[in-house]
């Protein structure tokens, strides 16, 4: 039988592959407003990368914004949305990451660690439900999260000011083609 504090950070470990998402995602059960609960602190202490080194995931999908063609990391994996774009310096104009759900819900994203400002879009069932426009990486603690009150199935994050350089609108359809894994 595991003892208390076993138990407890195994079942910690386990809320916190379920909530934990991007640069870097918390879904919104947790508000700014309350104080940090147990899964949270924890979460945000897990999110910590040795020598602060962002990931770089393989473009696996494609989606057609604003007439451009824009090329995506998919963040799949916990620990993938969990790291999201933390640390990387420049994100070049044509690519982004995409944070997808199995099931629509509530989130919400927080910039720690994020060493640029960006752009989060909204979705649900391909189209925009909500834009967040050039979040700024979190310079204090608690980090402030960034999502609507509605529920999404796909977040894309662009380079900070991008979706209006790209003319995106709330209501807009997102195309998103998952490419074959030889390209």
């Amino acid at each position: 039988m595991a003892s208390i504090p076993t138990a407890l950070i195994s079942m910690s470990l386990g809320v916190i592959g379920i909530l934990l998402v991007s640069c870097s995602s918390l879904f919104s059960s947790v508000s700014t407003a309350q104080p940090l609960s147990l899964e949270t602190a924890v979460s945000q202490s897990l999110v910590q990368t040795p020598n602060n080194q962002g990931q770089m995931l393989p473009i696996t999908a494609q989606a057609k914004i604003g007439g451009q063609e824009i090329q995506l990391e998919v963040a799949q994996a916990p620990h993938q949305q969990a790291l999201g774009l933390m640390y990387r310096t420049d994100l070049a104009d044509d690519r982004g990451m995409l944070f997808p759900f199995d099931r629509p819900r509530v989130v919400g994203f927080w910039m720690k660690n994020c060493k640029i400002p960006l752009d989060m879009l909204f979705i649900r069932n391909g189209v925009v439900q909500a834009i967040q426009v050039s979040a700024p990486p979190c310079q204090q603690e608690p980090c402030p999260t960034y999502g609507p009150d509605l529920a999404v199935d796909q977040v894309i994050e662009l380079r900070g000011g991008r979706s209006q350089e790209l003319g995106v609108k709330v209501g807009d359809r997102i195309p998103i083609t998952v490419l074959n894994s030889q390209q």
